[in-house]
């Protein structure tokens, strides 16, 4: 393998040394946030949820943050092959022009552009997704409390100054500030499926997700602080701003309970942060004992730099390419296309496979 890499935790290396990597052991599969990065792992998405794990009869619950949300929304929909194809094309090739006087979109802006992508995406198909036969969606988001429970040109930067200060000294700490609220499709009883995870790490809470709040969940869990504006009230759920799911969970490093099987991980890099304000805490980068049956199939990173501007697709490219959409989207679209090579890999491994490949965390 040149371009995929897997890595796996010491409960999910034993349960492979004894039968292999089976899809009837995947029990979860998680969706990060990370923007545009997300876009590599589409052909493994396709891969997984319209072959390999398409194959089982169990449930699997799917756990998204921000794009990793709408990765995992659109696994549930009914030709998930056709679904992540056009999640690609619409993502490569979103563009907001800036309001006349304007050199950036305003959030205002991007919202309305975003929430009406996410409606002529999933309009007509939101039951599809609640209703999948076995697949059960979770959306992650983060709710403002105290001077981020209302989105203010004041008290917002405040508040979340508050927070990357109180997460320094403390994650959970944090939680004074935001916590994480998880919109949880039904199970097969018609309540909210039970979580796969365990919440003593961080305050949380979980609310039933349905028609009403779909898209604001969906929204929320994408809508990037200064970037999007927050979503106010989803229904259902308790009152005030919610905001991308990544701030509270950036790469859902979480006590992943998955019931003596596997959670099969399908990241852009190795690492699994907690939060997006660690990304600076390299101490906060290492494996802990939620990850013993994490499985996670990632890029090269030798290969990443084969790809255009030897890097994922990432946000900076908005500023890098500026208004040349042409040059953003070819870049994106090769790095896209290239990244066929790790669905083609992690294929071929699974049908030889070679456990000295397998890679700890």
């Amino acid at each position: 393998m040149k371009a995929l890499r897997i890595h796996a935790g010491p409960a999910a290396r034993r349960l492979i040394e004894q039968r292999g990597l089976q899809p009837a052991d995947v029990k979860v599969v998680p969706g990060a946030a990370g923007g545009p990065k997300g876009l590599v792992l589409g052909p493994l998405d396709r891969f997984l949820f319209g072959d390999w794990l398409a194959s089982t009869s169990h449930e699997v619950h799917l756990v998204g943050a921000s794009i990793g949300a709408w990765r995992m929304a659109t696994a549930c929909l009914d030709d998930p092959v056709a679904a992540f194809e056009r999640l690609s094309h619409d993502y490569i090739h979103q563009n907001y022009e800036p309001e006349p006087g304007r050199k950036r979109p305003s959030a205002q802006q991007v919202s309305e552009r975003f929430g009406q992508s996410l409606l002529d995406f999933y309009g007509g198909r939101i039951d599809q997704v609640l209703r999948h036969p076995r697949w059960r969606l979770h959306i992650m988001t983060s709710r403002g409390r105290h001077l981020l429970g209302r989105e203010h040109a004041v008290a917002t930067p405040l508040g979340y100054l508050g927070a990357f200060v109180s997460n320094t000294v403390h994650r959970r700490a944090m939680g004074s500030w935001l916590e994480r609220v998880v919109f949880s499709a039904p199970g097969a009883d018609g309540a909210p499926a039970a979580l796969p995870f365990a919440t003593r790490d961080y305050r949380t809470r979980q609310v039933a997700l349905d028609a009403a709040n779909f898209n604001p969940a969906l929204q929320a869990s994408c809508s990037i602080p200064f970037v999007l504006r927050a979503v106010a009230d989803i229904p259902g759920a308790p009152r005030g701003a919610y905001w991308d799911g990544g701030i509270t969970d950036y790469h859902l490093h979480l006590q992943w309970q998955a019931e003596q099987g596997l959670v099969l991980y399908p990241h852009f890099q190795k690492a699994v942060v907690p939060g997006w304000l660690d990304k600076g805490l390299k101490w906060r980068h290492r494996a802990t004992p939620f990850l013993d049956s994490l499985v996670v199939i990632a890029p090269d990173p030798d290969w990443v730099r084969t790809l255009p501007n030897g890097k994922l697709p990432d946000r900076t490219d908005f500023m890098r390419y500026g208004t040349d959409l042409a040059a953003r989207v070819a870049a994106w679209s090769t790095a896209v296309a290239e990244s066929q090579r790790l669905a083609d890999e992690l294929g071929e491994w699974l049908a030889r496979p070679d456990l000295a490949r397998i890679e700890p965390l």
